[in-house]
């Protein structure tokens, strides 16, 4: 592959083996130690230089496509528009509303205005703080205390929450909708008034946002990472830490003016709002904004993106809906065929992926070229799969904690199934390994946070003194310096033999399942010491269960099941038309001469059928009966 940058960086042997004062193994990985080949990476440092930048070099490429009518077209909004939007607002929030370095609540669904918000406060309005739409009333009350903001700016569709409270948020001056007009009314003012506000300060000669100078170590971003009770934690972002993603990615990925990434992660998380957002903004890339999750194949189909960042159940359920209509259409075996073929060609430089599979292309728009998949492990499978279609499958590591890139596989060295390298401004290494090289993965990088907020003592926890960072990620790290996730610290069941069971493991092996829909794997204690060893956990799963894929699966052999059952007057009618609805053809059988004539005259048969009726109808039919009659959820052991 061509690379921009046709050097080798040289630095020291990557792998290290030694004891510390307690006598553990500590084995670690450094991507700045390795002999590496990587495009020549950024070196921003904050947002606001990035902004300058894009604004005059991108000015006139389209950033932005939005539906802002449901059954409308998807409007188009330049660089030019969006910067001019964001110093306009940054105006008028700091001269108009004599906001400065205030705390803003930013909480709404992916929208132009929520894009326009966040760069604000980057470039030098204050300290964001994004939010979950999700969240009921009470939980954003107690994040607007706990950060104590001043203002919130929030969406349309948040409108009715937002309302319920703001005689309760005594803290906050303003309170800022989204797509709103409205003039001052209280506490209430509209976004779009505030731009045009302070685009007007700006054509009379105010300059001063674009002069405020940044820090690129100032706190400017603070998000809670899991609920917003007092025990959660607030990580607190500067401009170096998303800068230096950035920089990072551009080293492994490269992303160009002509790509279009498609945005269906909410906003409010590190890995959309960074790799989503500010990586494509830096690099004069389009983002189109998806409807919802339900609209996420006609959006592809109109936008035509390039990139998809994605969690594994997006992809999975992606890979589950071709390969099932592929099968349906009774193609597979040809799809698999080609699969072996074009893999073939593609060793020896040839590569028709794209034109082989262009149907499954054109479903998904038709220049889809990168799915990036983060957050969580992914079955190898459909990783595997993806890139056989002739889609670049890579896959990211991270954390809010990292802003959240630590790890990346670079496109000119992916490696399905790790969670990728280390980033080149980062290092990684494997906290006191079992035998099979397993343990805590600690990462030191720029791209770390600068703590957690009025948490001193909990960040201490968690970064030690080297400046390394306890994910609470279980893993290893490969002979080529790829990391690998296997669980979570705080999820390990140790069994009594000292034993560690990772459970997400057994939960991504049941998942293949296609008649389970989620499942969650934990260690049960035994009940009234059902278990000779008292003690021990029992590894128990406790199954929720696809009930439509169950009756589809198995609709042919309750059928004919059923069928000899009811010939045999083994069972009822009622018990197997409880499964499929089959009425008609089932008492039409049931009631045929032609049937019991057959069975009476082959007494080898009736034996035959009975033992198949017992078996299927005892096993299959009563227990998933059950299953479905009785049960949300299954336990099993």
């Amino acid at each position: 592959m061509e690379l921009r940058h046709d050097g080798a960086w040289y630095h020291i042997s990557p792998w290290g083996l030694s004891w510390d004062d307690e006598n553990y193994y500590l084995v670690g990985y450094d991507a700045e130690a390795e002999k590496i080949k990587h495009y020549e990476p950024t070196t921003y440092k904050t947002m606001k230089e990035i902004f300058k930048r894009s604004k005059e070099k991108y000015a006139d490429n389209v950033f932005i496509l939005e539906k802002f009518e449901p059954k409308g077209s998807f409007k188009e909004i330049t660089y030019s528009q969006f910067c001019k939007d964001v110093i306009g607002f940054g105006t008028a929030l700091t001269r108009k509303l004599k906001l400065n370095n205030d705390r803003v609540i930013i909480i709404g669904e992916n929208t132009y205005h929520w894009y326009v918000s966040y760069m604000t406060m980057l470039c030098g309005a204050g300290i964001a703080v994004p939010t979950d739409k999700e969240l009921p009333e009470n939980e954003i009350l107690n994040i607007i205390e706990r950060s104590r903001a001043t203002a919130v700016i929030y969406s349309t569709k948040e409108a009715e929450k937002i309302k319920k409270i703001v005689d309760a948020a005594e803290g906050v001056k303003y309170f800022i909708q989204m797509n709103s007009s409205q003039e001052p009314d209280g506490k209430f003012i509209g976004l779009d008034y505030l731009i045009e506000e302070g685009t007007a300060l700006v054509d009379g000669g105010d300059n001063s946002f674009m002069d405020i100078e940044i820090d690129p170590d100032e706190f400017k971003v603070l998000l809670f990472t899991s609920g917003t009770t007092a025990k959660s934690k607030g990580v607190m972002l500067c401009n170096r830490n998303l800068a230096e993603n950035i920089n990072a990615v551009s080293a492994y990925v490269n992303l160009k003016e002509e790509d279009r990434l498609f945005s269906v992660l909410p906003l409010h998380h590190t890995y959309e709002s960074t790799i989503g957002f500010l990586l494509p903004f830096a690099v004069g890339t389009s983002i189109a904004i998806c409807q919802g999750l339900k609209y996420i194949v006609p959006n592809m189909q109109e936008t035509h993106p390039t990139a998809l960042l994605a969690v594994p159940i997006l992809v999975e359920t992606l890979y589950k809906r071709i390969t099932a209509t592929i099968k349906k259409s009774k193609k597979d075996g040809l799809v698999n065929s080609m699969i072996h073929v074009t893999n073939a060609l593609k060793t020896v430089g040839v590569d028709i992926k794209r034109k082989v599979f262009s149907e499954i292309h054109d479903n998904l728009g038709g220049k889809l070229r990168i799915i990036v998949s983060a957050a969580a492990p992914i079955d190898a499978k459909v990783g595997k799969w993806v890139q056989d279609i002739g889609i670049m499958f890579l896959q990211g590591y991270g954390l809010t904690e990292t802003a959240p890139i630590a790890a990346l596989t670079p496109e000119f060295n992916p490696k399905v199934g790790s969670a990728g390298k280390p980033v080149i401004s980062a290092k990684a290494k494997v906290y006191n390994p079992n035998e099979n090289g397993e343990g805590d993965i600690l990462i030191k990088s720029p791209t770390l946070m600068m703590g957690y907020y009025e948490d001193e003592e909990e960040t201490k926890k968690v970064i030690d003194a080297d400046g390394y960072f306890r994910s609470g990620d279980i893993g290893y790290i490969d002979k080529d310096g790829f990391i690998f996730i296997t669980g979570r610290s705080k999820n390990v069941i140790v069994t009594q033999n000292g034993k560690n069971i990772y459970p997400e493991e057994i939960e991504m092996l049941l998942e293949k399942l296609d008649e389970i829909k989620e499942v969650m794997v934990y260690g049960k204690e035994p009940e009234n010491n059902s278990r000779k060893e008292a003690e021990e956990l029992i590894i128990t799963a406790r199954v929720i269960p696809d009930k439509e894929k169950i009756i589809k699966s198995f609709t042919f052999w309750f059928a004919i099941v059923g069928i000899i059952g009811i010939i045999l007057n083994l069972v009822s009618f009622d018990d197997i038309s409880l499964f499929i609805g089959l009425n008609p053809i089932l008492n039409a059988l049931s009631s045929s001469k032609a049937c019991c004539d057959i069975i009476n005259s082959t007494p080898y048969l009736w034996y035959i059928l009975s033992m198949i009726t017992m078996i299927g109808y005892g096993l299959v039919i009563d227990a998933l009966k059950n299953l479905i009659r009785k049960n949300n959820s299954l336990t099993l052991h």
